[in-house]
């Protein structure tokens, strides 16, 4: 992928006429007689790439990295932000519409920050609606639709003088770019990226790490095959990072080999910082909720719904017939957030019980104590 420093006029000039002209669609007189989505589908038939909302980007090349892992590489159009903004570790939320179903998914960028074009890496995941769709539906010239870089899983500047680089499975997928970053930016230290997968096959970008291990003089790359050299312990992560008390750490992976790596983190008492990044649900606790009817008024909409108070709170208006926005249901991808203006409610994951007014909540790990106003 390459990169240009020079600004691209076309770019420049779409970003800076797409939000006025989106806040003139949205003035109340206008609205009346031409609303923003009659605006947005007319631009859509035109071309599939025009918007004056919307971060879209054409489908360009399709790579093979696995059996069942293959990687997107996007061209954005003018709205994506993320050329200038995106940080190696950050992720996006690709909008589908799959059979009549508007439905998001987060997936980490595995392109570097700076590139012309962007890419997402996506296992093939059993049972799984939108991999399944990308894999075997998705090809080049398609359009989709993606927000926004986000996230925190990033690296700091100034960068540390020791780095691990830590992954396995799909989990290579947001150190990968991170490893591509560090490369560009001509990172002079001392970087170990360490990933665990089955065997050979199974090896997510197997070509491009060795082309950056062969001219990246700073790194050192180890890969543990379970097939062959048996399950990974802790014992094996200490065995191949000797100085790992010492290194700055970036970790992703499956929820247990994470678990395992922070207990050994806590139990050694190491030190060195450790950032993780999940993409699988953290248990949801038991709510204390008494199940009392409660009732949750919508500001934006003027509309209400009443719940017991024991499921979320994205449940429960789906309950109710409503279809708020929403992604990954499990408490990432903040796409259900929303300002909670008055109310208690019960964060599932954390235990927290708060009536802070003006609060963002994420509707999908919240539930209701009280009666509730958010702006939804």
């Amino acid at each position: 992928m390459t990169v240009s420093n020079h600004p691209n006029p076309a770019r420049t000039w779409a970003e800076t006429l797409s939000s006025p002209l989106r806040t003139a669609f949205q003035h109340p007189w206008v609205e009346g007689i031409v609303r923003l989505g009659a605006v947005e589908d007319t631009l859509r038939a035109v071309h599939p790439m025009l918007s004056i909302t919307e971060a879209r980007a054409r489908v360009v090349r399709i790579v093979d990295e696995t059996a069942d892992t293959r990687t997107f590489v996007l061209q954005p159009n003018a709205l994506w932000q993320g050329r200038r903004s995106a940080r190696a570790g950050q992720f996006v939320k690709l909008r589908l519409e799959i059979d009549g179903r508007r439905v998001e998914r987060i997936y980490s960028l595995s392109s570097r920050p700076g590139a012309r074009l962007l890419a997402i890496t996506v296992k093939l995941q059993a049972g799984g609606l939108v991999s399944k769709y990308l894999h075997e539906q998705v090809k080049v010239g398609d359009v989709l639709t993606l927000s926004q870089p986000d996230g925190d899983f990033v690296l700091p500047d100034p960068l540390p003088a020791k780095i691990l680089l830590l992954s396995a499975g799909s989990g290579i997928t947001p150190v990968m770019a991170m490893l591509r970053d560090l490369r560009a930016r001509r990172y002079a230290g001392d970087v170990v990226f360490l990933h665990v997968c089955r065997n050979p096959d199974a090896l997510i970008f197997a070509k491009d790490l060795r082309a950056i291990e062969e001219e990246f003089a700073e790194l050192s790359l180890l890969v543990h095959f379970d097939d062959t050299d048996g399950p990974f312990t802790t014992e094996s992560l200490q065995y191949a990072v000797p100085d790992l008390a010492e290194r700055s750490t970036w970790m992703c992976g499956p929820g247990g080999f994470m678990d395992r790596v922070h207990r050994h983190w806590h139990a050694s008492a190491l030190k060195a910082p450790l950032h993780s990044e999940r993409f699988v649900a953290i248990p949801m606790l038991p709510t204390s909720a008494p199940g009392t009817p409660v009732t949750v008024m919508l500001a934006t909409s003027g509309k209400h719904f009443v719940t017991q108070g024991n499921d979320p709170l994205l449940i429960q208006a789906e309950k109710a017939g409503l279809t708020p926005k929403h992604g990954c249901r499990i408490g990432i991808c903040r796409s259900c957030q929303c300002t909670k203006q008055s109310g208690t409610v019960e964060n599932l994951q954390t235990g927290e019980i708060s009536d802070r007014p003006n609060e963002a909540i994420r509707l999908c790990i919240s539930v209701a104590r009280s009666d509730l106003s958010l702006d939804l």
